[in-house]
């Protein structure tokens, strides 16, 4: 006779049924990107019924909020992990740069080992926050505040002049961001081989360094 199967835990300690919620949604975001955090599925994976689950988050936007928000962190996480591996020594306005394009390896890394987050961390959701006065400010993003931040110590070590600096931020978050969408959603990932889509990325990135660093 084969053992029993392990029976769905249907009982947690205070906070443990929403981190296990969250964990689930993370997991399905993971799998299918965010069409796939439906409730009453994170529910039944954890084993428990939908009520339950209805406690800790009122509706799927709000689970799928949450969720966007946990993706966009580990976004962060990946292009912090990135820039600190490059080594600190050496000269100023060289680790700088070295730091600038580590941030954008980092980003397009994440977006190739984790579409699914990937996508979830940029998808457009319709959950309203009435108590806030203002809606959620892409530039509050962590991983578009980490861009700022080494865009000014590139300035500050001279590898960029203050009129460059301008806008710059936004023009290459958008040219980072589209080619990712490009390769792990649309026609460049779908048509090119593996080989020509890591030398067109590496091309990519040199082409936006050499825009953003170029003398006005």
């Amino acid at each position: 006779m084969g053992a029993p199967k392990t029976a769905p835990r249907t009982s947690y300690h205070h906070g443990d049924l929403r981190n296990a919620l969250m964990d689930s949604a993370v997991d399905l975001a993971r799998l299918g990107g965010p069409a796939a955090v439906v409730l009453r599925e994170v529910a039944r994976r954890v084993g428990v019924s939908a009520t339950a689950a209805y406690r800790y988050f009122s509706a799927a936007d709000e689970l799928l909020d949450e969720v966007k928000h946990a993706a966009l962190a580990r976004l962060a996480e990946w292009i912090e992990k990135a820039v600190d591996a490059v080594p600190a020594d050496g000269d100023p306005a060289d680790v700088a740069l070295a730091r600038l394009r580590a941030s954008a390896e980092g980003y397009l890394d994440f977006a190739f080992a984790e579409p699914g987050l990937f996508q979830t961390a940029f998808c457009r959701d319709d959950l309203e926050h009435p108590e806030e006065d203002e809606p959620e400010d892409f530039s509050d993003a962590a991983a578009f505040q980490i861009f700022s931040r080494l865009l000014d110590e590139v300035v500050l070590t001279g590898g960029m002049s203050e009129q460059c600096r301008v806008g710059a931020e936004i023009a290459g978050w958008s040219t980072v961001h589209g080619f990712a969408v490009l390769s792990t959603e649309g026609p460049l990932g779908r048509h090119l081989p593996p080989e020509v889509l890591a030398f067109v990325r590496k091309r990519t990135i040199d082409v936006l360094m050499r825009g953003l660093t170029r003398a006005e």
